[in-house]
């Protein structure tokens, strides 16, 4: 667990009493959803809990859990994450190069499927070994597709005793309303901006406010982005974004074909964002180091035309991770900005 989630640890404990079947954590991605979701999956399983609500550590349960192999306790997500621990597959983050699992070449899925779902059903139809709860961990549920979303319903509506399903979102509105209908929700939400950049700073990371920023404010995001120690697709991005052009977005797609497309829209957001705020409040959140090239386009775009390009963003967020195309999808994006913004 990270300093930032104390509080929500400590409001979780009040629905020990009382456990719902299926609590949906959601928040942001970057925040550690994941990792927070571990450590109560731990305690629900843990033999003799401490008075604070965490695991003991010592007992039988939790050198299972430890080990990875805990009898009583399932994690279920894409096959592109299965290689990561929570902390570095961080609820939802971008996930492992296609390649590093799954058959040969083939790159491993980015869903979660109806095999997968329908796999629990013996798992939660057999006694649990250590006459306690059975707990299992899904995530990010956003990667459910839809056969196996409605399988994972079927469980919720009748839910086997004694099981608790603990799921994680970085959207809600990307899940079926009746599965956030059957679910608890929880709120985990972004640290203050103070308490992330000090968390960085104890990392050892170098000009952390600026990876802070640059990854809207999520402290894992950014640690893992300073560690890679790169900004060459996002600077290739913004200096494009600061400038557009018909010829340059051609250029630019044929550089970033191969980037992550959420990330790219993500990352247009923010810059978009920072653009209309500039430009009304004279204020600038995400990217401190271009606000000169940011102003110039402020003092030049209409407002209608900012908040055609950021309706054009959110809506194209909605595909990006399944696009029939990646060069297509970043040559359209850059081509649809530069007919708002140029």
């Amino acid at each position: 667990m990270y300093p930032w989630q104390a509080g929500a640890w400590t409001r979780l404990q009040q629905m020990r009493a009382r456990l719902p079947h299926a609590i949906l954590f959601h928040g942001p991605a970057g925040v550690g959803k994941a990792g927070f979701m571990e450590s109560f999956a731990q305690a629900l399983l843990c033999e003799n809990g401490r008075p604070d609500g965490h695991a003991c550590g010592a007992c039988v349960s939790c050198g299972w859990f430890a080990q990875n192999n805990h009898p009583d306790y399932r994690r279920v997500r894409p096959e592109a994450l299965e290689d990561e621990l929570p902390a570095e597959a961080e609820d939802g983050a971008e996930p492992a190069p296609a390649g590093k699992s799954g058959k040969a070449g083939k790159a491993p899925s980015k869903e979660i499927k109806i095999e997968q779902v329908r796999a629990l059903s013996d798992f939660m139809n057999i006694s649990t070994h250590r006459q306690g709860l059975r707990v299992v961990l899904l995530y990010p549920a956003e990667s459910l597709n839809m056969p196996a979303s409605n399988a994972l319903l079927k469980t919720l509506e009748e839910p086997p005793p004694g099981t608790v399903f603990l799921l994680a979102s970085n959207s809600l509105d990307r899940l079926l309303p009746t599965i956030l209908s059957r679910c608890r929700k929880f709120a985990l939400p972004m640290p203050a901006h103070e308490e992330a950049l000090a968390w960085l700073s104890a990392q050892g990371v170098q000009d952390a406010d600026s990876w802070l920023r640059e990854q809207g404010g999520a402290p894992l995001a950014a640690l893992a982005e300073a560690e890679a120690g790169s900004r060459e697709e996002l600077d290739t991005l913004l200096q494009f974004l600061a400038r557009p052009a018909v010829d340059g977005a051609l250029r630019t797609a044929e550089k970033l074909a191969k980037a992550s497309l959420p990330a790219l829209v993500a990352w247009q957001q923010r810059w978009l964002y920072d653009v209309f705020a500039l430009k009304l409040s004279g204020q600038v959140r995400y990217y401190p180091r271009y606000r000169k090239e940011l102003a110039a386009l402020a003092a030049r775009v209409p407002v209608a035309s900012l908040n055609r390009a950021i309706k054009a963003a959110g809506e194209r967020r909605a595909v990006a991770d399944h696009p029939l195309s990646a060069k297509l999808f970043v040559e359209d994006m850059l081509l649809e900005y530069t007919s708002c913004c140029a």
